[in-house]
Order: structure tokens, then C-alpha cells, then sequence
């Protein structure tokens, strides 16, 4: 039994070993996956999922007196709102918007009017007080004058110092008298001014409650025109609906589309968005619709990206306008937008997994005479293949996978890699001139309207 196990284990370690031996290159075989150099048309396209809606439409907005400052209410929420899709009348019902933050600050703006009427009314009773003691001093101050004007002429026989004094307490009790009206009249404009004061804040707070008592009845929201009704968007791009904010500055509850114009919204990422710009043609598919594909152009590029809800990706909004028949489409219908970006008819390109590269070289492994590393210059790129500038011609046969002896090989067409450098120099220092240039010109033209503020002033040193 021992022997047989013992000739059965010799047996399998030889056909082993033999395996090894025999087929070395079993191991390190690697099948070349390889493809041409394809020459023809290239498109290149960015893929975009978009939404339908209306080219131009009627906004359904808060009135403009529930964005008055003055009373001090920024945002409002939306406590009922009619079902969106609902076609409706010119000064049909829409949406309510809530009552209590207007109840509170009405409330409150009345007792404030309250008190700024009780401090009207009290300074008119200080100021009539306090100017009916200075005109009962003003009245004292005449009859002293009197009084004094009788002592003078009483004493016309008495010697001339008792004379002199009377003529003295005279001059002094008219000059008392000219200081009581002075003052009077100085303390009467006191008093008019801080009830004049009091009258404007008093006028303001009514102002105010007003204005309030006026929101509090326009928190009926009603429509402007006959229309579908479309719920707008908040600014996180969600559709507002009932408990939803709206603001002062973001005053839009819905829309009331044109349904005879339509556009594609759509947000791009902020890899593809350079290569989009306005008038680039749009193929829509519409996804309620499968068997209805439709033409379009961009019509708009956002210059500022937003970023994406719970990402911290950055999108851009692209407005595609849809050409043709409208009829059958519908705000909110989904589209898939395919954008051409460029257009080459005769053109070499591969796949783009076939290209290589290190820290400053691109290449790709060229089947010539053997296998070498070919440099090449690279151009327009879409989602599986890359255009061929330099290095390749129609036909060339070239890898997918990097080989085994990747480092062995030989590396041709550094000429190529010679002239990108020197043009990206090139590029880089007429980009440098350009700066330089701005710069020039913005200091000449800060140097210019400096000269111009010194108002021709010659300074002689």
C-alpha cells in the first residue's frame, strides 16, 4: 500500500517538473490584445440627462408688497399650493402663505404704534407746559419793565443819583424782559422740533402697520394670467411644495409656461463644460416619449458653477432650445441630451485605452519590425477613443495591453515630443507677454486717470 502511494506521488512530481521544463513559457504568456489606426469621421459628444421647460413663461411670484423692507419680513412658508399641472384662470387660486409670522410681527408693529403715539401725545403736553411758564416769566418781565418805568418818572424831582438808579433798574429789567423772549423763542423751536420728531416716528409706525395690515390680506396668492400651473424651484433646485420657504429675494411660487417654445435644462460637470458653448447642435431623446428623438441647440452656458446637493462637485446650467413640433411635450418631462462638441470628417484616431504615458511622454506600443514604444501627439478625445495629430498612419497595428517587456523596448518619435515642447513653450511665453501687456496697460491707465485727478497742479520743486 505505502509503495504504491509512494510510485503514485513520483509520478504526478515528474509530470510536474517535466511541465515546467517543457513549457517554460506558459507562465509569462501574455495575449497581445492589439487593434488599427482607424481613419474616418470622429464625433465628439457629452452625455447629459436633462428637464423640460418652458422658453418663456409668466412668473407666480410674491406681491411686491410682501417684499417691502419696511416691514421687515424676509421669508414666507407656503402653507397650501394648488396641484401642480392644474390649468387655471387670470386671478385664480394658487397658494396660501402662512399667517403666523405676519400676526406676530403685526402685533408687535401695533404696540409700537401705540407707543409711538403716547410719546407724540406727550410731548405736546411738555412743550405747551413748559411754554406757559416762559410766557408767564415773558409776562413778569413786562410788568417789571413797567414798574420800573414808573419809578423813573416818579423820581423826575429827587436828586440825580436816585434818578440814575431808577434809569438803571430800568435798562436792567428791559434787558431781562429781551432775554425772556429770546429764551422763549429758542425753547418754543425746542419744542416744535421734538414734537415734530415725535409726529414723523409716529407717521412711520403707522406707515408700518399699514403696509403689514396689507400683507396680512395678500397671503392669497392668485394668478396673473391663464396658465398650467408649474411649481418653481428653491435654491437647492428642489420643487417647491407645500411647507417650502419662499423669500423676499427668491420671490418665485410657480410658473405659468408657454408651452409653444420649449427648452432642455440640463447641468453639466466641470470636466466637460469647456468644451461646450452656445449653438453647438443637441440630440434629445425624450424619455416618456422612447420612439421621439428631436434636434436642439445650446442657447445658453452658466459662467458660475453650483455645487451639487450632497457632493462637493461643481455643475454648470446649459440651456438647450428644442426645435420642432412641441405639442406632446410637457414641463418636467426628462430628456437625454447627446451634445456635439466637435466634428471631424477625416481623421485618424484609436481606442483610447491604447495610449500611454509617462510623467511627460505619450505613446502608444506600435507593431513595426517588431514592437516600439511610439510617441505620438494627441488631439481631440470623446468617451473610447483619441485622436491621432502625429506618430501613427491609417492602419498601424498598435496594442491595448502594455506588454511584458514594456521597458526593453525602443522608444521612437522623440521629434515629435520635441516640437509639443517647444510649441507649449512657445504658447507659455506669448501667454506671458499677454499678462504683461494687461498689466502695462492697467498701469498707464491708473498713471492717466491719476495725472487727470491732480487737476493739472504743477508742483515746482
Amino acid at each position: 500500500m505505502n509503495r504504491k502511494i509512494w510510485l503514485t506521488s513520483f509520478i504526478v512530481i515528474t509530470v510536474l517538473l517535466l511541465a515546467y521544463f517543457v513549457f517554460p513559457s506558459s507562465k509569462s504568456e501574455v495575449s497581445e490584445i492589439t487593434t488599427k489606426v482607424i481613419k474616418g469621421p470622429f464625433e465628439v459628444l457629452v452625455f447629459a440627462s436633462g428637464q423640460l421647460e418652458a422658453q418663456n413663461s409668466e412668473n407666480i411670484s410674491l406681491p411686491a408688497n410682501l417684499r417691502d423692507r419696511e416691514t421687515r419680513i424676509y421669508e414666507y412658508k407656503i402653507t397650501d399650493l394648488v396641484e401642480e399641472g392644474s390649468v387655471i384662470d387670470s386671478g385664480d387660486y394658487v397658494a396660501t402663505l402662512d399667517q403666523k409670522a405676519v400676526e406676530e410681527v403685526l402685533n408687535t408693529a401695533n404696540e409700537e404704534l401705540e407707543q409711538a403715539f403716547n410719546g407724540f401725545e406727550d410731548a405736546k403736553m411738555d412743550s405747551n407746559l413748559n411754554l406757559s411758564n416762559f410766557r408767564d416769566q415773558i409776562t413778569n418781565a413786562k410788568e417789571q419793565v413797567e414798574e420800573m418805568q414808573i419809578i423813573l418818572d416818579e423820581s423826575k424831582f429827587e436828586s440825580p443819583a436816585i434818578i440814575r438808579k431808577a434809569e438803571m433798574d430800568l435798562d436792567k429789567a428791559k434787558r431781562k424782559l429781551g432775554q425772556e423772549i429770546k429764551g422763549y423763542e429758542l425753547k418754543e423751536r425746542q419744542a416744535m422740533s421734538k414734537v415734530e420728531r415725535q409726529k414723523i416716528e409716529l407717521r412711520r409706525k403707522e406707515s408700518r402697520v399699514k403696509k403689514l395690515d396689507d400683507v396680512y390680506n395678500s397671503l392669497i396668492i392668485t394668478a396673473p394670467k391663464d396658465g398650467m400651473v408649474i411649481y418653481g424651484k428653491d435654491r437647492m433646485r428642489e420643487k417647491i411644495k407645500v411647507g417650502s420657504t419662499v423669500y423676499s429675494y427668491m420671490p418665485m411660487i410657480a410658473t405659468l409656461p408657454d408651452l409653444t417654445s420649449m427648452l432642455s435644462v440640463t447641468y453639466v460637470n466641470e470636466i466637460d463644460i469647456s468644451k461646450l458653448e452656445k449653438g453647438q447642435k443637441v440630440t434629445l431623446g425624450i424619455d416618456a416619449i422612447p420612439e421621439k428623438q428631436m434636434e436642439g441647440e445650446i442657447v445658453s452656458v452658466a459662467n458660475i458653477g453650483q455645487p451639487m446637493p450632497k457632493s462637493d462637485a461643481k455643475v454648470f446650467e446649459v440651456k438647450v432650445r428644442v426645435f420642432g413640433d412641441v405639442s406632446d411635450l410637457k414641463p418636467s418631462m426628462t430628456t437625454s441630451n447627446i451634445i456635439q462638441t466637435a466634428n471631424y470628417q477625416d481623421t485618424l484616431y484609436i481606442p483610447a485605452e491604447a495610449v500611454f504615458e509617462n510623467d511627460s511622454l505619450q505613446y502608444v506600443y506600435l507593431e513595426k519590425n517588431g514592437l516600439v514604444k511610439q510617441v505620438v501627439e494627441l488631439g481631440d478625445q470623446n468617451e473610447n477613443h483619441i485622436l491621432i495629430n502625429k506618430g501613427l498612419e491609417e492602419n498601424d497595428i498598435v496594442l491595448l495591453t502594455e506588454p511584458i517587456n514594456a521597458d526593453e523596448l525602443k522608444l521612437e518619435g522623440l521629434e515629435i515630443y520635441e516640437e509639443i515642447k517647444v510649441r507649449n513653450a512657445k504658447e507659455e511665453e506669448e501667454a506671458l507677454k499677454a499678462v504683461e501687456e494687461d498689466k502695462k496697460k492697467e498701469f498707464n491707465l491708473q498713471k492717466k486717470k491719476s495725472g487727470n485727478s491732480s487737476g493739472g497742479m504743477i508742483i515746482i520743486g
